[in-house]
């Protein structure tokens, strides 16, 4: 069973905001409710600079398929050249 640490009132602001005293989390997902309540869940963002594992397996296929030679016909980049 779930147990409330903290209990308080607020109040919205002029721009539709409300503090969350001593909040532990930088984002929240907010859902609202039609009975009126909200519900507030922790979110914690993962770094751009992650790489996914369905990323990674994609790239192990890539790799795997070079090197069985299972591979495309060179591309000509040539008309793309800067020198133009």
């Amino acid at each position: 069973m779930k147990s409330v640490i903290k209990e308080y009132d607020t109040k919205i602001d002029s721009k539709n905001r409300f503090t969350i005293r001593g909040a532990k989390y930088g984002y929240y997902r907010v859902r609202e409710y039609n009975d009126g309540h909200i519900e507030l869940v922790p979110r914690v963002l993962v770094s751009p600079n992650t790489i996914s594992r369905k990323a990674l397996n994609m790239m192990d296929k890539a790799v795997e398929n070079f090197k069985n030679g299972k591979v495309s016909e060179p591309i000509d980049l040539s008309k793309y050249s800067e020198e133009e």
